[in-house]
C-alpha cells in the first residue's frame, strides 16, 4: 500500500514571510547604489528604488542585472547591497515574523519536511540564519546559487527542494508560501499544488491571488493549521 505523503514538502520564503527585515532591503539597495553614483533623492535613485520593491522574492543579482545592464556593475552592486545587508543584519535589525518558528516547529512535528528559500546570496541568508539562530530550524535552506543560479519567479529553488528532499512523489504534494507575488509563480510554475501568499510583507491580496495564490492567509503562523484543515 502506498503511503500517503500529500503536503509533506514546505517550502517557506524568509523575507516577509518567516522573517521582519524592517525595510532593509530599501536601506542596502540605498548604500549599494551610492556606492555605484547613484545619487539619493535623484529620479534615477527614485526609479531604481521603485524597481526592487516591484520585484521583491526576485534574485537580487537579477535585479541589478536588469537595473546596471553590464555583468561588472551588477555584481558590484550585489556585492555592495549584500554587504550593507548583512551589516544591517549584525545590527540586530531582523527579527522572526510572529509565531513564525512555533509554525515551522509545528510543521516539522507533524511530519513534514520544511525547507527555506530565499532571493539573497548565500552569505546573506546564513547571516540571517545565525541572528535568528535558526541554523537547524529547517530542513534544508537554499539560495538561487544553490539551484543553478536562478532564483525567483523560476521554479528552480522549489523544484530543487522536491529533488533534494525527496519528501513527496509528486510535485502537486508541493506546499509553496511566500509574501510577493514573484513567490506565487514560482510556485505555480513548479507545478506546487497549495501556493499560500501570506500579508506580513511586500504585496497585497489582490497582487498574490492575481499572481496564482491559491490561498492568502494573514502570516504564516496560519499555515499549519491550512494543511490539517485541507487535509
Amino acid at each position: 500500500m502506498t503511503e500517503n505523503r500529500t503536503q509533506n514538502l514546505i517550502v517557506l520564503d524568509m523575507a516577509g514571510t518567516t522573517v521582519a527585515d524592517g525595510g532593509l532591503v530599501e536601506r542596502a539597495f540605498g548604500q549599494a547604489a551610492e556606492r555605484l553614483g547613484v545619487e539619493p533623492g535623484t529620479p534615477d535613485h527614485a526609479e531604481k528604488l521603485q524597481y526592487v520593491l516591484d520585484t521583491m522574492g526576485e534574485s537580487k543579482i537579477s535585479v541589478f542585472r536588469h537595473l546596471f545592464g553590464t555583468e561588472e556593475l551588477a555584481r558590484r552592486a550585489n556585492s555592495a547591497f549584500e554587504e550593507a545587508y548583512g551589516e544591517l543584519v549584525d545590527g540586530g535589525l531582523v527579527t522572526p515574523i510572529p509565531g513564525a518558528r512555533a509554525a515551522i516547529e509545528k510543521l516539522r512535528a507533524d511530519g513534514r519536511t520544511v525547507v527555506l528559500t530565499t532571493g539573497f546570496a548565500r552569505v546573506t541568508q546564513d547571516a540571517i540564519l545565525e541572528a535568528l539562530g535558526w541554523q537547524d530550524l529547517a530542513d534544508l535552506t537554499l539560495c538561487p546559487a544553490d539551484a543553478g543560479g536562478r532564483g525567483r519567479p523560476f521554479p528552480d529553488m522549489v523544484l530543487t527542494a522536491f529533488l533534494r528532499t525527496g519528501a513527496v512523489d509528486d510535485v502537486r504534494d508541493l506546499v509553496v508560501a511566500g509574501d510577493t507575488a514573484y513567490d506565487m509563480l514560482s510556485g505555480r510554475r513548479a507545478g506546487a499544488g497549495t501556493v499560500a501568499g501570506v500579508l506580513t510583507g511586500a504585496h497585497d491580496r489582490a497582487a498574490l491571488t492575481e499572481h496564482g495564490a491559491t490561498h492568502v492567509l494573514a502570516s504564516v503562523a496560519e499555515l499549519p493549521a491550512l494543511l490539517v484543515e485541507s487535509a
